[in-house]
């Protein structure tokens, strides 16, 4: 039996409900007179929810509160999208209602299918504590999870209007440049302590052309997998699609090896899942696996773990930017400046290992 994956609404993040229940009314199955709202409370970025219809569930996604970035949280966009992806990508859940009007619920928000299962966050989930090689099964099925998504054919499947992938690397450094630098708090250290603009000289110096054209998920992690609560090598579902484009798939392979080797999760949690943690693969292993997989040539991937870690900065530095105006006052967010200095750094020491130690 699994645990319950969901809470009570945090407050301050309460839905209203006679307004929803009008805006559900003859759009979905079940009673919506009976409706109850819980919450999945975990990730950092878009507000999720469980909505129980009689005897339905779906799953409802919105915006986070507060004022967020242009073009982020665009759940109008992520909608149609998995209405494209489901079909030739089973792990993507199905979409069912989108409600565009925000005066429904303060914002945009869609419902999907609700699907059961697993998501392994800091540690390993009892539910997989007396099978042995259930690290191994796992990391094994995230791997090959990103494999099978880059190998969606976006011309057949008729996605490769979804974004621009000529020039999509070079676009990558330079929107993600600007996204930190307008998020950028006075209590970070100073520029030449934290060495970010040297990060961006870095990559922008550095910058390959594409080495492919395929779909890029751009949060491809393990928390973002559901898995079968039996079997770790069974993914569910592909959750949390709202950055998803065309572009270069070692941008994806970077961000994941970024997650997948760092010791601690955004928020400081001890991350006992990973490269560091015994069972799971190294990241050696990971990489042999993805390009055995895939078929790519993974030579260059440095690059792109650099620019997996300054992603990850912006992300948590953009929430932190937000915790820290007051516009949301979730206590997880406290310790994320802290975080993306973090990662800032190990972008900055990853590049003096790339670059003969020429960092420091």
């Amino acid at each position: 039996m699994t645990r319950p994956d969901t809470a009570p609404v945090r407050p301050g993040e309460e839905l209203p409900l006679e307004a929803l229940k009008e805006a559900l009314r003859g759009k979905v199955g079940g009673d919506v007179d009976t409706l109850e709202v819980e919450q999945f409370p975990g990730g950092f970025s878009n507000l999720t929810y469980l909505l129980r219809v009689g005897d339905q569930e779906y799953v409802l996604r919105r915006a986070p509160l507060g004022p967020v970035a242009a073009k982020a949280h665009d759940m109008p966009r992520e909608y149609r999208l998995l209405e494209r992806v489901h079909p030739v990508l089973p792990v993507a859940p199905e979409p069912v209602l989108l409600v565009e009007d925000a005066a429904v619920i303060g914002a945009p928000f869609y419902l999907m299918e609700r699907r059961r299962g697993v998501v392994v966050r800091t540690g390993l989930p009892p539910e997989y504590a007396e099978l042995p090689d259930a690290p191994r099964q796992l990391s094994e099925a995230l791997v090959d999870t990103l494999a099978d998504l880059h190998a969606v054919d976006i011309d057949a499947a008729g996605l490769r209007d979804l974004g621009k992938p000529e020039g999509f690397n070079a676009r990558q450094v330079e929107g993600w440049a600007g996204r930190w630098r307008r998020a950028r708090t006075d209590d970070l250290p100073p520029v030449d302590d934290l060495h970010d603009e040297d990060v961006i000289a870095w990559l922008t110096a550095n910058t390959p052309t594409e080495s492919a054209h395929t779909l890029v998920h751009n949060d491809f992690k393990l928390d973002n997998l559901m898995l079968d609560p039996g079997d770790p090598a069974r993914v569910v579902a592909l959750l949390d699609w709202e950055m998803t484009t065309v572009g270069d798939p070692l941008a994806d392979l970077g961000l994941t090896l970024t997650y997948w080797t760092m010791p601690q999760q955004p928020g400081g949690a001890e991350n006992r899942i990973g490269a560091n943690a015994p069972g799971f693969l190294s990241r050696g292993e990971f990489l042999a696996r993805y390009a055995a997989r895939s078929g790519r040539d993974v030579s260059n991937v440095a690059w792109y773990e650099v620019l997996g870690h300054f992603k990850l900065a912006v992300i948590v530095g953009q929430i932190y930017a937000r915790y820290r105006a007051g516009q949301t006052r979730d206590p997880r967010f406290a310790p994320l400046g802290q975080q993306a200095a973090w990662l800032i750094g190990e972008a900055w020491r990853r590049i003096g290992e790339n670059s003969g130690g020429s960092a420091g």
